[in-house]
This record gives structure tokens, C-alpha cells and sequence, in this order.
């Protein structure tokens, strides 16, 4: 079976972030993650051409419409 456990080499260590495997010997596939690239991606921004075109109906708290209007509950 798979499992999947996560750690972080450096210096010739291995250091689990977690749970530990109860094993002598298996596969590993090693993940580098470029730490100067991953922060220079830039950032994702909507389009300027659909701004101030939303139209807010309600809020998060209450409905827009009522609860007697609601067919599911007749």
C-alpha cells in the first residue's frame, strides 16, 4: 500500500515534519522546491475590464430571498 509521509533533508539529516514511518528500508521520491523561484511567481489580479461590474444581492448571514419563498420547504 501507499503512504505518503513528508520530510526535510539538510545537512545530511532528515528531519519528518510528522509522523515517522515504522519502516527499515523503502522507495523515495525527492521533491526540490526552488525557494527563490516560488517567490518571485507573480501574483493572479482579475481582469481590469470586469471591474466594478459585481453586483453584491445579499451577505453571507441572511438570504436574499425569505424562508416562505423557499420551495423546499413546502
Amino acid at each position: 500500500m501507499l503512504k505518503t509521509y513528508e520530510a526535510i533533508y539538510e545537512n545530511g539529516q532528515i528531519h519528518w515534519l510528522g509522523q515517522k514511518p515504522d519502516v527499515d528500508s523503502g522507495r523515495v521520491v525527492i521533491t526540490f522546491i526552488d525557494e527563490e523561484e516560488s517567490d518571485l511567481k507573480p501574483r493572479r489580479f482579475p481582469s481590469p475590464l470586469i471591474a466594478g461590474k459585481g453586483k453584491t444581492l445579499g451577505d453571507i448571514v441572511s438570504p436574499i430571498v425569505p424562508e416562505e419563498d423557499w420551495e423546499c420547504l413546502k
